[in-house]
């Protein structure tokens, strides 16, 4: 996947909105007013943070451990940042887009 594939898949995803609250340098996705996926714009290589669930975040990092890391500048236990350099591919990317989605979806669900 590249930033515009990642980016049309996000936006497909329904009910997302994109802004940069934090500068032009990070494009944030929010579902119900809750972020679940930063894109950095200023790294030499294509990485994003997405919301995981504490448990999973963990198996994700064991298993991944080169290229699913702690969510950089989040919250270590609900947060991994993904680096696409073709280790992960195009359906396990968007499997994890989509669990995040999900679980702000769902939460921010419950919560109204």
């Amino acid at each position: 996947m590249n930033i515009e594939q990642v980016r049309e898949f996000v936006l497909s995803l329904g009910d997302v909105e994109e802004s940069c609250p934090f500068g032009p340098s990070v494009v944030v996705y929010k579902t119900n007013n809750k972020i679940f996926l930063l894109l950095p714009l200023d790294t030499e290589d294509l990485r994003f943070n997405v919301k995981c669930d504490p448990e999973q975040a963990i198996r994700q990092r064991l298993e991944y451990p080169d290229c699913i890391l702690p969510g950089y500048h989040m919250n270590k236990k609900h947060w991994n940042t993904l680096i696409v350099d073709g280790r992960l591919s195009g359906s396990q990317l968007k499997q994890f887009i989509t669990d995040s989605y999900d679980l702000v979806k769902i939460k921010s669900k419950r919560k109204g």
